[in-house]
């Protein structure tokens, strides 16, 4: 029996509540040998007094040593194989701002970038464009035309936007044109496969066309293309575990990740405090609640650790509103290390402090690295959270006879 079969058989209603707070690249490391992670370097009094009264563990986002994008160490997180759901990013960014996605439809994320004379990419983000200047040349780039399909724009946030593009006999097995680096070209649409030769060479066309619309733009003059992918079928949350799922997130990547899967999204929430003003006036309405705090892993990508150690602070100070709204359930964790030495995700096993009345505490007396890795919970498979938080919610029967 799989996990999902598992889940829908045992599942049941006893009107508990269940939020998860996920510090998006949470997990950290020294930047000099002996010296605290970004976790232990922070203050966190309210994290700390839960993890000593609860308890504790590492969760491991895919398999070990594998560093998991932030779809998959989400998807995890929710309770989805990351293996055997593999979601493209473009889907996510759609979703993320509310396009429709149909089945026959291949949605993609752009980010717009910079190159020089040569061609050459001299920074992947344009600087970080704020978002009214990614909204204006989006709407430039909605002068392209390619043949037999149509094509949705949307602004996303800064440097990054949705597109779709729907039309007959497209597939989604066309690689990144983002090189993953600076001081070469951008890379050209390529298909895996022949079935997804067409959409590659409208990739290429919607390129050189918007290269044209954007040469004469500063600091965004070119674009790459991420994240190619259709709507996979997958069962929703409410059907895996009867829960009425409320997603309160800012970034719209997650937004669409909590699309997925079937949540609902809260809207108008633009930072942490409107987060938790939102939890609180939705807190008759649902049972389970996924807050996401974004700013733990865009500081560890950039290496400012003493920026990533207050915002770890900040979402810290957030915490006792939370807990007085007495959650049968409280999980803090992130989908993913982002290391401040590393300025990249990582493979690095993730913090977990499961809060509930029937937690077994165990030894931890802080919320870190080296507390949870001697925490009770011990090292898991991400996938196996939800099971826990259900069962710590009274929202399990028991299996068999």
């Amino acid at each position: 029996m799989k996990l999902h079969d598992l889940m829908r058989s045992l599942h049941t209603d006893n009107g508990s509540k269940i939020v998860l707070v996920v510090s998006d690249g949470l997990g950290g490391l020294p930047v000099e040998p002996g010296g605290p992670t970004e976790l232990e370097a922070a203050s966190t009094p309210n994290l700390d007094a839960l993890a000593a009264a609860n308890v504790c563990g590492l969760s491991i986002p895919v398999l070990p040593g594998i560093t998991p994008g932030s779809g998959p160490g989400h998807l995890a997180l929710f309770g989805y194989d990351p293996l055997e759901f593999l979601i493209g990013r473009g889907l996510l960014e759609a979703l993320g701002v509310d396009l429709e996605v149909g089945p026959g439809d291949v949605a993609i994320r752009g980010n717009f970038c910079t190159v020089n004379e040569e061609g050459l990419i001299t920074d992947r983000r344009a600087g970080r464009i704020p978002t009214e200047t990614c909204a204006r040349l989006v709407d430039k780039l909605r002068q392209i035309r390619l043949d037999g399909v149509e094509i949705i724009l949307r602004p996303v946030r800064e440097y990054r936007f949705a597109m779709i593009l729907r039309g007959e006999g497209l597939e989604d097995g066309v690689g990144d044109t983002d090189p993953q680096g600076t001081g070469v070209a951008p890379l050209a649409p390529r298909a895996r496969d022949a079935a997804s030769e067409r959409t590659a060479q409208l990739a290429a066309e919607f390129i050189r066309q918007a290269a044209e619309l954007l040469r004469d733009e500063s600091p965004a003059n070119m674009l790459t293309l991420r994240g190619f992918a259709k709507r996979p079928p997958m069962p929703s949350f409410a059907e895996l575990y009867g829960l009425r799922a409320l997603a309160l997130a800012v970034y719209p990547m997650y937004r669409g990740l909590a699309r997925l899967v079937g949540m609902t999204v809260a809207g108008d929430v633009s930072n942490l405090a409107e987060q938790v003003a939102a939890l609180r006036a939705n807190w008759s309405s649902y049972d389970f609640f996924f807050l996401h705090f974004k700013y733990t892993d865009s500081t560890g990508e950039d290496g400012k650790f003493p920026e990533k150690v207050k915002r770890i602070e900040e979402l810290d100070a957030a915490i006792p509103e939370i807990v007085a709204l007495k959650p049968d359930v409280l999980i803090v964790t992130g989908d993913h290390s982002t290391p401040c030495a590393w300025r990249s995700h990582s493979w690095h096993p993730v913090p977990v402090l499961l809060a509930s009345r029937v937690a077994r505490p165990d030894r931890a007396q802080r919320f870190s690295e080296s507390e949870c890795l001697a925490g009770g919970l011990g090292q898991f498979e991400a996938k196996y959270l939800m099971s826990l938080a259900l069962a710590h919610a009274g929202r399990l029967q028991k299996f068999g006879a």
